[in-house]
């Protein structure tokens, strides 16, 4: 129940918000998603108690966002940019002896592209021609897939995927989700884009749940170099926002990209 209760109510915000909710709206919404993301990453990363290290790495990491918002002439690449090199003087400025300055540069690099500059493409998504459908397609996907590993991994599951990475996922229960992640974007393109040919729409979410699925394993290399069960609490039985987020951001850039090279 205490997965239950806040998975629906998770989904019912997320759904109201991408059929009611303006593009302003979103983008404070992911401001805030993201923001949080990017803390409990530091939080992961870093091995510190301290407030502010992670909070100015989350500010950092909303560069690419805040870029694509306000300054959409610049767009996403001038944010990472910014934030990169601002990155780099924080490493210069910090750096003393006894520190691992390179692994401390290297993981938040990480982080920037994880967490900021993939999750930055949502907001391009969102501003697509209907982009919240696109958006609620990626969703589904997503979703699709991991509850469709779960239980065909449970039902049929006997070869691992990577039993160094993540011990409890098969190859059956990859199959199954990237299964019954095409099937629920089959089902929801019929309902909110029906004019969206077939051919791209399987092809597609092929490789959208192939990433989802590249995207889970990620976080659990992060969590093991860690040390990390969850990303965080904000969830309750969820974990972190990373936790639920961790295949929409690798899935959202591939879906965002897709519809600019195929527009029809």
């Amino acid at each position: 129940m205490n997965r239950l209760l806040p998975g629906i109510a998770l989904a019912l915000c997320w759904l109201l918000l991408l059929l009611k909710g303006s593009i302003a709206l979103f983008a404070l919404v992911l401001i805030a998603g993201l923001a949080t993301g990017a803390y409990e990453y530091a939080r992961m990363a870093f091995f510190s108690e301290s407030f502010l290290q992670p909070l100015f790495f989350a500010f950092l990491a909303l560069l690419p966002l805040l870029f694509v918002f306000f300054v959409p002439q610049l767009g996403v690449g001038a944010g990472l940019l910014s934030a990169f090199l601002l990155l780099s003087f924080w490493t210069l400025a910090t750096y003393r002896e006894g520190f691992d300055s390179y692994a401390f540069f290297g993981r938040c690099s990480l982080g920037l592209l994880w967490v900021g500059f993939l999750g930055a493409h949502l907001m391009l998504l969102r501003e697509l021609p209907q982009g919240n459908a696109w958006l609620l397609i990626l969703t589904g996907i997503t979703a699709g897939s991991d509850s469709g590993a779960y239980y065909s991994g449970k039902a049929f599951g006997r070869h691992k995927l990577s039993p160094l990475i993540s011990p409890n996922k098969t190859i059956e229960g990859a199959v199954g989700g990237i299964v019954a992640g095409i099937l629920t974007a089959s089902l929801l393109a019929l309902l909110l884009l029906p004019a969206v040919p077939w051919s791209f729409l399987t092809i597609a979410a092929l490789f959208l749940a192939v990433a989802g699925i590249c995207g889970d394993l990620v976080e659990s290399v992060v969590k093991r170099a860690t040390g990390t069960k969850d990303s965080g609490t904000i969830l309750g039985g969820h974990g972190g926002i990373l936790d639920r987020a961790d295949s929409i951001l690798f899935a959202g850039p591939l879906l965002y990209y897709s519809l600019l090279l195929f527009p029809g």
